[in-house]
């Protein structure tokens, strides 16, 4: 059993050397744009430049002591990373370069080589763009149907919406675990339970769930799940697909080279076991080191004080926020049902100049589509600002931020005449 510390933010910040950081004078760091990417505890860090300065060779291959050791750590990550999701077995697990990858692997792997022309994709309208584009090419390439669950105005998936249009030709369900923009926590368990009650199968798309709540593959009943190291505490350019074995020993590979092959000839090739017939040429062996190291870090942490943190922090944000009288505020306003993002626009201001003033104030948000354009659209909008939590952040970083909007809305306002 891990032995977790008390939940100790100050304590906790201590653990990333970026957050020491002046971005301007006077102006500490305030790092709030996290569901685009997180900061480094020194952990991950150490764990990768010890791999580089003691262990680098390639995995799987050699004999000698540092391909040994290098296997040994590339594989010790893989078992950590399916504990941490709580994976029947490391064979589910396969590392790709993100949550992008893993759903375009299933699209590949998986839709593009099974489904017949007509069969059905059935998504929702508040998807990240990973989890809409690869199956608008599916769409274009092999004829299949593509669907879109709508959503309330305050953000909330209509699991109605998605029974009715599911069809008996509706394959695959897909669904985001917790929204990019909304904040919105979906319940992706009774959307698995709808797919297969109808023959079909789930895939969910982990980014914004995975590093911010205790997620536990059995009790989602998901086939499949993505999620990117980067947003956890780990490394860019490497991520996870989870799928049930069975789904994996029955798919095709995904990309062909080095590595997913046991032999090749010159009539043919026959694939290597599971996962590595899906993990083509040399892995991202540090990437995935520190992704283990991430998943470490974060169960001291505790993935359940996480996710209090998080809910304690957006709650008090929506609070403050709301009093001001001057923002919009986009999805739930209830904490239970929201993951640490805080999506708003300020009356009168755009929110790309918004994000560039807080900056100025060396507060870091994020501005624009956010990657989900059909949900703006669903929105009315063009663009949002985004603000978006994570272990590190603090109350008081919140209060600089309304500080700073107030500020902002009155210099807007003054500069109108009003």
């Amino acid at each position: 059993m891990v032995k977790r510390r008390p939940f100790d933010v100050d304590r906790i910040r201590k653990d990333f050397p970026i957050l020491r950081r002046n971005v301007a004078p006077g102006k500490p760091l305030i790092y709030l744009d996290n569901a685009a990417t997180n900061q480094k505890p020194r952990c991950v860090i150490d764990a990768i430049d010890e791999y580089y300065s003691e262990h680098n060779a390639n995995v799987h291959r050699g004999i000698h002591m540092l391909s040994e050791e290098s296997t040994e750590r590339y594989e010790s990550a893989r078992e950590r990373i399916a504990r941490f999701i709580n994976a029947d077995s490391p064979e589910e697990i396969v590392f790709v370069r993100g949550t992008t990858e893993a759903i375009n692997l299933v699209a590949y792997a998986h839709v593009l080589r099974t489904f017949k022309k007509g069969d059905g994709v059935l998504t929702t309208i508040m998807e990240h763009h990973s989890n809409i584009v690869p199956w608008q090419i599916m769409r274009d390439i092999k004829g299949i149907s593509l669907g879109f669950a709508d959503i309330t105005d305050d953000g909330y998936l209509k699991m109605e919406d998605v029974k009715r249009k599911a069809t008996k030709r509706t394959k695959l369900f897909t669904v985001t675990l917790a929204s990019n923009v909304l904040g919105t926590i979906n319940d992706v368990r009774a959307v698995a339970d709808i797919a297969h009650d109808s023959g079909a199968l789930c895939l969910v798309d982990g980014a914004q769930g995975v590093p911010h709540m205790p997620v536990d593959v059995k009790r989602l009943d998901c086939d499949f799940l993505g999620f990117s190291g980067h947003k956890m505490c780990g490394p860019t350019g490497i991520g996870v697909l989870y799928a049930k074995k069975e789904l994996l020993e029955r798919m095709e590979p995904f990309m062909g080279g080095g590595e997913m092959i046991r032999e090749v000839h010159v009539s043919g090739a026959k694939w290597n076991r599971l996962p590595y017939k899906f993990e083509a040429g040399t892995p991202d062996i540090e990437g995935a080191i520190g992704l283990g190291a991430a998943c470490e870090y974060l169960s001291n942490v505790g993935m359940d004080r996480v996710r209090d943190h998080e809910k304690e922090l957006v709650g008090y944000t929506l609070k403050e926020a709301k009093d001001l009288g001057i923002l919009d505020i986009y999805g739930p306003m209830d904490p239970v049902h929201r993951g640490g993002v805080f999506t708003f626009n300020l009356h009168g201001v755009n929110s790309h100049d918004l994000a560039s003033l807080l900056d100025a104030e060396g507060i870091a948000i994020r501005s624009g589509h956010l990657c989900a354009q059909p949900l703006m659209e669903r929105l009315g909008q063009t663009s949002m600002a985004r603000a978006s939590f994570y272990i590190y952040n603090k109350k008081s970083e919140i209060d600089l931020m309304i500080g700073a909007l107030k500020k902002i809305h009155a210099l807007f306002a003054k500069a109108r005449g009003r």
